[in-house]
């Protein structure tokens, strides 16, 4: 019986020479109390060094899949009898191992225990490498492991986009928030204000600026509000229906405003540094699409590998799962745009062609995505080409759409005078009788 075992350092082989002795957890666990009574359960077959750092995390990735490498299969090849049983430590990996090799694996608590009592006394086992050298060894493999595991870059991480554009969407419920709560607290003492600023960022500047309503015409409002809506609110301020507010309260109304605005400034630097990240994960999706639709489809579906592997007809109901799932549970026609609703192509776009055009921003968003995921060079080019031919493909397709809609009433009004011409005797208008 052998047991395998993996270290940074290399592959390890040990036979088992007294498994009649070790049936059980417990009896495991007594034969590598001391360092005499593991050499007397354990003895070292073979010991194969990796030949660097890379050959170790490919050992150590293909593990972690539940696959053999190359250098382990050989190993393997070369050292272990057709015959002989092999304890491994991972149940997927042993069922690669009988499959592929042939060879007769066990992976069970015995196995997890021999391994456990293997890593207890490494040093040990294994003659020429020690304790200090093998936590080295781990610290280098596990840094390795990791930043390949992720696939790190510094330029091109997806993972900001997804929170940046996740926090973009709470500070907008926020500023809602906050700005409901202030026309509703200021609109007791000032309401007509509120239906003469429809902006909230400016609404909070007009509200810290007139304090109370009746310094409205010593306030400098010139560079936050149009000179006619200056006038409008002077006008109203003189006839206004509001309630007289107090000190006390026009403070916190203006706290609730200090809060407002700084959350707005927070949002432009945010939406600022989305559009810089965008700009250098996905350039063609950003100059095909913009910044914050294409940073929400990347969201939505965690990375723009992810994006990539989308096919158009999945692009184009990204957003509308839910809908999608119920139309399909009550036999109804499915939906046929999600997140691409917001584009500005789909948005301006007639009735009669929105789903023309979102069939094809999809199938425009596929390739781009699948360019941005390969390509390393941050490059809008291709996007821009893209965009190009399909701001002509959709004019071309909002003329035909017009065309038939013309035809269609020439049509319609051609059948509706040929069925006055033909009406029926009964129907047709009587001479009144003298």
């Amino acid at each position: 019986m052998f047991l395998l075992y993996e270290t940074p350092a290399g592959l390890a082989l040990f036979r088992h020479l007294n498994p009649k002795k070790t049936e059980t957890a417990e009896e495991i666990q007594k034969s590598f109390a001391t360092k005499e009574k593991t050499l007397k359960t354990l003895q070292l077959v073979s010991f194969q060094k990796f030949e660097d750092t890379a050959a170790a995390r490919v050992t150590a990735e293909r593990l972690a899949g539940g696959k053999m490498s190359k250098d382990l299969a050989s190993f393997l090849r070369k050292n272990v009898p057709g015959k002989e049983t092999l304890f491994v430590c991972d149940p997927k990996l042993g069922r690669t191992i009988k499959k592929k090799l042939d060879l007769d694996t066990v992976a069970n608590e015995l196995a997890v225990e021999l391994a456990r009592g293997v890593r207890a006394n490494i040093a040990g086992l294994l003659d020429g490498i020690d304790s200090a050298a093998l936590k080295k060894m781990h610290l280098g493999l596990g840094h390795t492991y990791s930043q390949a595991k992720i696939k790190f870059s510094v330029d091109r991480i997806d993972t900001m986009v997804v929170q940046a554009v996740s926090l973009l969407d709470d500070i907008d419920k926020e500023i809602n928030n906050y700005a409901m709560r202030l026309r509703e607290w200021y609109g007791w003492h000032f309401p007509e204000l509120g239906k003469a600023v429809a902006d909230n960022t400016e609404y909070a500047r007009a509200v810290k600026r007139i304090g109370f309503r009746q310094n409205i015409a010593t306030a400098d409002l010139a560079g936050i509000l149009q000179p006619e809506t200056i006038a409008c609110a002077l006008a109203a301020s003189k006839m206004s229906m509001g309630t007289e507010i107090n000190t006390d309260d026009l403070e916190i109304i203006t706290g609730i405003a200090d809060q407002l605005l700084e959350i707005a400034e927070y949002r432009v630097e945010l939406y600022d540094y989305l559009q810089n990240r965008m700009r250098v994960l996905s350039p063609n999706l950003s100059a095909l699409v913009g910044e914050l639709l294409g940073a929400r489809l990347v969201a939505h579906t965690g990375s723009v590998m992810d994006l990539a592997k989308c096919p158009s007809s999945t692009v184009q109901i990204i957003g509308a799962e839910k809908a999608l799932f119920k139309a399909l549970k009550a036999r109804q026609s499915t939906p046929k745009y999600g997140l691409l609703f917001g584009s500005t192509l789909v948005g301006k776009a007639s009735h009669e062609a929105k789903g023309a055009v979102a069939r094809m921003l999809a199938a425009k968003i596929s390739l781009t995505a699948r360019v941005d995921a390969i390509k390393q060079s941050p490059d809008s080019s291709f996007g821009e080409g893209l965009l190009l031919k399909l701001e002509k493909a959709i004019g071309d397709l909002e003329t035909k759409c017009s065309k038939k809609k013309t035809q269609g009433n020439k049509k319609g009004t051609f059948v509706a005078e040929n069925n006055k011409r033909r009406l029926p005797a009964d129907n047709r208008p009587r001479k009144r009788e003298k």
